[in-house]
């Protein structure tokens, strides 16, 4: 009963620091806002150099004519298997500039190049060096919208 009863045992224990018990650990905010401080202050400065660095541009308008000259086409169709047709007329592909001078007897005449979505990238890039190859700038590729 005299070991249980002694004072000093009871307060020994495995502190290595002496009797007194160590303070809950606190966690600092200052330099934590500190450093937010610094960063929204770097972002302030660098988003305001941004606007500078755009290009100023005014769209130009237009109004629709109905009274527009009506511009000459040729409809190159291409096939997905790679044949070519030009309005409507099967030709072969070394025919296909020989065949676009004939039905282009100025150099105004537009060509529209009607390709097939699953056409061959080769067969669309010969109805182009056709193109370029009678001496045609004017050239534009159908489309079809998304139903």
């Amino acid at each position: 009963m005299g070991w249980l009863s002694n004072p000093s045992s009871q307060q020994r224990g495995f502190s290595l620091g002496g009797s007194t018990p160590s303070p809950e650990p606190e966690i600092n905010l200052i330099p934590f806002i500190d450093v937010l401080l610094v960063v929204l202050i770097f972002l302030m400065i660098s988003t305001t150099f941004t606007h500078y660095q755009e290009l100023a541009i005014t769209l130009p308008t237009a109004s629709v004519s109905d009274n527009a000259p009506e511009v000459k086409q040729i409809h190159v169709a291409v096939s997905s298997d790679g044949r070519f047709a030009i309005n409507g007329r099967v030709t072969e592909r070394s025919q296909l500039a020989s065949a676009l001078n004939q039905n282009s007897p100025n150099k105004e005449v537009q060509v529209s190049i009607d390709a097939d979505a699953r056409a061959p990238h080769q067969a669309v890039m010969s109805a182009l060096e056709a193109a370029r190859d009678a001496n045609l700038s004017n050239i534009i590729f159908s489309t079809q919208t998304k139903k």
